[in-house]
């Protein structure tokens, strides 16, 4: 492991290649360093439009950054514990968030206001995702279930008895039609949404504890990681893992792994080992690992237009840092 004493700037990145010469690095290094939480940052979000950065902490808050100044809008309080996961509706005007005390909140992002607040789950609420049309929330929870709420009225639709061991993570696909999550119990699970039904269950030969999981941007494919410090790329209409990521550490913490695909096509992961890693989609070399954050990387995100990466870190760190390519200054619109 690198010395975490790094500067700021295109060395602050390192390149990690195919060993044969050929992998091309992206060039992602370290723009700014956004700071202000007082604990562990659990996840970190753009927004669909790329215009915000929400991040989450165990200091019980959430802040909103912008994503072009890489300024501090606005910070939200009203949970009463640590908050593990966030997400942005489809037009940006929304967070959810996901907390250890057991609710799931709404905010709007514009006022900060708080607009509703889901209760129903029996222990931490553990990660939480809109749908496309913005007009349900899924969350999962260490209760071993999956709600899915209207967000209008706040009312929980369906509850699905998701798993046998906490959930660690839940997506709808593109069109809103479906929603995988994923569990600590080994297993990836497809449901309708409409209906509550499963509708596929995906299980590896090792079943190691799933910590993340999402739908690619096609809808057709979905991305795994597991405690055994693997990423797998699955198709779940036939049941089959197409790849393999690995060379990160995650053994212990639940990382999101996520697609770039602005400039090329990676898979991006945090990692224990305090690395930001990308990976080749297709040839599963990594390309490029981003030095900069002094405790484990835990929540990555990239943004849906720009060459860039935000990413969070743990409770030695405590900062959302923000990488773009070297070739020009991705601030600009």
């Amino acid at each position: 492991m690198a010395s975490p004493n790094l500067p700021n700037g295109p060395h602050s990145s390192s390149v990690a290649g195919a060993g044969d010469g050929t992998a091309i690095s992206p060039g992602y290094f370290l723009l700014e360093t956004l700071t202000g939480h007082k604990r562990a940052i659990s996840s970190v979000k753009f927004s669909s439009d790329g215009a915000l950065i929400a991040s989450a902490s165990a200091d019980k808050t959430l802040r909103v950054w912008s994503s072009t100044e890489l300024s501090l809008r606005s910070e939200f309080v009203g949970h009463d514990e640590g908050i593990s996961d966030v997400s942005f509706s489809s037009d940006s005007r929304y967070i959810c968030s996901a907390s250890d005390d057991r609710t799931v909140r709404v905010w709007d992002v514009e006022t900060g206001a708080q607009i509703k607040t889901l209760s129903g789950h029996t222990n931490y609420a553990f990660c939480c995702c809109f749908n496309p049309q913005s007009n349900m929330i899924a969350s999962g929870s260490f209760d071993e279930t999956v709600r899915v709420w209207d967000v209008k009225s706040g009312k929980c639709l369906r509850v699905l008895p998701a798993h046998s061991e906490p959930v660690t993570a839940v997506d709808f696909n593109r069109d809103g039609s479906l929603i995988v999550s994923s569990s600590f119990d080994g297993l990836c699970r497809i449901w309708d949404s409409a209906t509550g039904h499963c509708m596929k269950t995906l299980i590896d030969d090792d079943s190691p504890p799933v910590s993340f999981v999402k739908f690619s941007p096609n809808g057709k494919f979905v991305l795994a990681a597991t405690l055994d410090s693997t990423v797998r790329l699955w198709n779940f209409s036939t049941g089959k893992f197409l790849k393999t990521y690995t060379g990160h550490e995650n053994s212990k913490f639940c990382i999101p792994a996520t697609f770039s695909v602005t400039n090329g096509k990676y898979i991006v992961s945090g990692s224990e080992d305090n690395y930001v890693y990308l990976w080749d989609l297709q040839t599963r070399k990594i390309v490029q690992k981003l030095q900069g954050h002094t405790d484990a990387v835990i929540s990555v995100s990239c943004h849906p237009s720009k060459n860039m990466i935000v990413s969070s870190s743990l409770a030695n760190d405590r900062t959302v840092k923000v990488w773009i390519q070297e070739d020009g200054d991705q601030r600009e619109t």
